[in-house]
């Protein structure tokens, strides 16, 4: 089968197409013929060396797609059955054996792109706006790159549960549709700080999701109101870097956060709850999935480029 594969951390060259035999499932794994496959900014983590991983690898934590073949003990998954996966390493391929823990059905009325374009960064925006920081109605809420992937996602659910969004994109183009979005005003980063306090009367907001990470966070710690929450959910920028905790003391007693799905959603019933959640989202319009490009997996490099270049205003996904 085609993939693509890392045999050394490095930049975008580093992804190479190869011809990898096709799996086998183990017992507890199903195979995924992938249809479709989501780009999230962790694959570049994982690309560069980030987050490491034993090379060679696969990389690619996203896709949708049909089974092929299940593994002795697998139950309540069969041979062609339409399911997404997302948080497995190997998605950049035809196939991929997946633990059968990991898969999520598909609903019949859920194109597999959409489900490939929303299940990661849906997941990850349902847990943000609904367990690290439950928003509720009155709130007010600062989304950065809020017309990137998981951005939008975020705009959509927080004013979906009643929240006054505030939305930062580094465009006007991208500030206009992080409005068509949801949100109320759409700022420039430049001192977008001073700009929620304004809107705001000077309180600030109740949280703030950054996942711009190293160039923001100065003025994400300065955008929440006494007693608010920053969250980093993303680091496109870099890290963070070590932080002195007596600066949350001195913004107003903050609450700082770095959640991983794997703590907010940690077994397999909560991972299909979520999903049917984010699915029932999707169908009735509240969540609305817009993919910006789709390449073939042999452009995956192309594709990161992309993603690092910060052009994107939506999902790009992989046609294998």
């Amino acid at each position: 089968m085609r993939a693509i594969q890392v045999t050394r951390a490095g930049g975008s060259a580093a992804l190479t197409p190869v011809e990898l035999p096709e799996p086998a499932p183990a017992a507890g794994e199903a195979v995924v013929r992938n249809a479709v496959i989501g780009l999230n900014f962790i694959d570049v983590y994982f690309r560069d060396g980030t987050y490491p991983a034993p090379c060679p690898f696969v990389p690619g934590q996203e896709a949708a797609g049909t089974v092929t073949a299940v593994g002795e003990g697998v139950e309540g998954i069969a041979v062609g059955d339409r399911v997404a996966y997302a948080t497995q390493l190997g998605a950049y391929a035809e196939s991929t054996a997946v633990p059968a823990a990991k898969l999520v059905p598909v609903p019949e009325n859920i194109h597999l792109r959409d489900a490939a374009a929303v299940l990661l960064q849906g997941l990850a925006a349902h847990y943000l706006t609904h367990t690290t920081h439950p928003v509720t109605a009155g709130e007010t809420v600062v989304v950065l790159a809020a017309a990137g992937g998981l951005g939008r996602l975020l705009v959509q659910l927080a004013a979906h549960r009643g929240a006054t969004v505030i939305a930062v994109a580094s465009t006007e183009d991208k500030q206009r549709l992080a409005l068509d979005a949801g949100a109320r005003h759409a700022l420039p980063y430049d001192g977008f700080a001073e700009r929620v306090r304004e809107l705001t009367g000077g309180e600030g907001a109740h949280v703030v999701y950054d996942s711009v990470g190293a160039d923001t966070f100065d003025q994400s710690l300065a955008a929440p109101r006494r007693r608010g929450h920053l969250v980093v959910c993303g680091l496109s920028s870099g890290p963070v870097g070590a932080i002195d905790v007596e600066r949350l003391r001195t913004a107003g007693s903050l609450t700082l956060t770095r959640p991983s799905l794997a703590d907010h959603v940690p077994d397999t019933a909560a991972l299909r709850a979520a999903a049917a959640a984010v699915f029932t989202h999707v169908a009735d319009g509240v969540v609305r999935p817009r993919v910006q490009t789709e390449l073939p997996l042999s452009e995956a490099a192309r594709a990161h480029d992309l993603l690092e270049g910060r052009g994107t205003t939506g999902k790009v996904l992989l046609r294998p």
